[in-house]
């Protein structure tokens, strides 16, 4: 795996839930996933309900995930893009996936898992320039911090 790769995976660890990206009957479409890592493979778990599993397994699919929602200084989005194939995750990847949902848009929640292999990884970070002191702190190492609104 390449540096970019790596800091990818590593990137996509720090949060929990993301966006598979595919087509189904030739129509683009977007939905939220709950994803882990294992053995640099991203596992998927979504909703059986919604059917989009079946658009997903056996093509090539775009898995994304940020941290946007976190308000913080350092902002940063990766995108994978793969073949994603039905799996039945381990006794270890369920306890790492923890509880799901109890509905998902009002019918009860059953899981589908897929594994995506990625092929390539896109990591962008997103530096905002500096503000006057008054918007900026800075960390024990020296460095400046800014806080924009979006």
């Amino acid at each position: 795996m390449s540096t970019d790769d790596l800091r990818a995976i590593e990137l996509l660890t720090r949060v929990r839930y993301g966006r598979v990206a595919t087509s189904m009957r030739a129509m683009p479409f977007v939905a939220p996933a709950r994803h882990i890592v294992a053995d640099d493979r991203v596992v998927l778990r979504m909703h059986r309900g919604m059917g989009y599993h079946q658009a997903c397994s056996g093509s090539v699919v775009a898995y994304g995930a940020d941290n946007f929602h976190s308000g913080g200084p350092d902002l940063w989005a990766v995108q994978f893009t793969g073949t994603a194939n039905m799996v039945r995750p381990t006794e270890d990847q369920l306890e790492l996936f923890g509880p799901g949902p109890h509905h998902v848009d009002g019918e009860p929640f059953e899981p589908v898992y897929m594994r995506l292999t990625p092929q390539f990884a896109t990591v962008h970070i997103l530096e905002y320039g500096t503000e006057p002191a008054a918007a900026a702190s800075e960390d024990g190492n020296g460095r400046r911090h800014n806080r924009h609104a979006a």
